[in-house]
């Protein structure tokens, strides 16, 4: 599979190490998922400032939160879907907090790394339409993350 993950730390506070988990662990979730042929992804760390400007510009929420995704593939009611089918299926964008990833390893006792893998998960599964609405929707998707970060190695 030919996967692209392009990384922007916007903050400068991710290591080297992080970086990496960061491209192994999206890896790992295509695979599990099946992905196939090329495809991209972007992922952006920031801070909770630019987070809650994210989330107050486009869902309207004015509070930082922990991750945000934007899946670029799949068309809205008023949306117009344009796909190349010669060129990489383009997945979308997640954007994590670095400070909310932080405070909720310390919240869960658990260390940063299991935190990042969890959220970089979640936004994954969200960028090819998982969702979390229902009871039902919520316990197919956190069972999914925990299926993917058990096979990375990144357990509670």
């Amino acid at each position: 599979m030919n996967f692209e993950i392009d990384i922007l730390d916007e903050t400068n506070e991710v290591t080297t190490e992080q970086l990496q988990l960061t491209e192994e662990i999206i890896s790992e979730a295509a695979k599990m998922e099946g992905l196939t042929g090329p495809t991209e992804i972007s992922i952006t760390f920031v801070d909770d400032k630019r987070i809650q400007e994210i989330n107050r510009d486009y869902r309207g929420k004015d509070t930082p939160t922990d991750v945000i995704s934007f899946a670029l593939n799949e068309a809205g009611e008023e949306e117009v879907q344009i796909i190349d089918p010669e060129g990489p299926n383009v997945l979308g964008d997640i954007i994590i907090s670095i400070p909310r990833t932080i405070e909720q390893a310390q919240h869960y006792e658990h260390s940063f790394e299991r935190e990042l893998g969890f959220l970089l998960v979640h936004g994954f599964l969200h960028l090819l339409g998982y969702d979390h609405l229902t009871g039902e929707e919520e316990k197919i998707m956190f069972s999914r993350q925990e299926e993917i970060l058990n096979a990375y190695g990144l357990k509670r």
